[in-house]
């Protein structure tokens, strides 16, 4: 169908495209905070690096370089919780989940 639900998200993509094809560069999308900007790259760098097979101890030591990683604590550490659930939703997202990415919260 050509207008559905999804017809508001896609006239704020294609103005967001005008303006940044005219007056470059586009101001960063709302619907995106910059805490879930953040996320979404650390998802990407975690499935890119368990794509070269790295263990989730070495994405995290890459991931989050402040935090000491002990070995001997690893297996009780919230950094490899987290790790591993940024992993699990980047390949969520490679596998279709980025169509949802831009779409606003609708009520029912």
């Amino acid at each position: 169908m050509l207008l559905d639900e999804a017809t508001p998200d896609r006239l704020e993509a294609l103005a967001r495209y005008w303006r940044g094809m005219h007056a470059p560069p586009a101001p960063p999308d709302p619907r995106v905070t910059p805490l879930r900007r953040q996320r979404l790259r650390q998802m990407l760098r975690a499935v890119d690096a368990r794509f070269e097979r790295e263990t989730y101890r070495a994405i995290a030591k890459a991931l989050f370089p402040k935090h000491r990683i002990e070995a001997a604590s690893w297996a009780g550490d919230a950094l490899r919780e987290t790790t591993i659930r940024l992993t699990r939703d980047g390949m969520k997202l490679i596998l279709g989940g980025y169509r949802d990415l831009l779409k606003r919260p609708r009520k029912p």
